[in-house]
C-alpha cells in the first residue's frame, strides 16, 4: 500500500475473509472508510454477518459510521448483523456518540 507521498506504508486496511466471519483490519480513518465500508456493504449482501473487529489499529469517527452504514444495509436486507472484538478506541467514540443501541454487538473477545 503507498501512502500520499508514495512511501509503502507498513499500515495495510481492508476485510478479509477468514472461516465465517469478516475480519476488519489496519487504520479505519477518514482517508480508507469509503473503500472499506464500500468493500463491507458487498461482503454484508453476500450474507456475511459476523464482523470481528479486533484487528482494527485506529479509527476516528468515520469508522463509526460505517459501521453503522452496514447495520443499516443489513436491516434493510432483513439480515442480522453482529459485530465483535470492538476495540476499546471504537467502543470510546461508539459511546460518545451515544449509538450503542444502533450497532448490533455480540461477544468482546475472541470466541474460542
Amino acid at each position: 500500500m503507498q501512502n500520499k507521498s508514495g512511501d509503502i506504508s507498513a499500515e495495510a486496511y481492508g476485510i478479509r475473509v477468514e472461516a465465517d466471519r469478516l475480519v476488519v483490519y489496519g487504520a479505519i480513518v477518514y482517508d480508507h472508510v469509503v473503500e472499506v465500508t464500500h468493500t463491507g456493504i458487498v461482503a454484508v449482501k453476500h450474507d456475511k454477518n459476523v464482523i470481528d473487529l479486533a484487528a482494527i489499529t485506529q479509527v476516528d469517527s468515520s469508522a463509526v459510521s460505517m459501521l453503522l452504514e452496514w447495520a443499516r444495509t443489513a436491516a434493510s436486507r432483513q439480515q442480522k448483523i453482529t459485530f465483535i472484538n470492538l476495540p476499546e478506541n471504537l467502543a470510546s467514540l461508539v459511546e460518545l456518540y451515544g449509538v450503542n443501541d444502533l450497532i448490533p454487538f455480540g461477544c468482546t473477545t475472541n470466541p474460542a
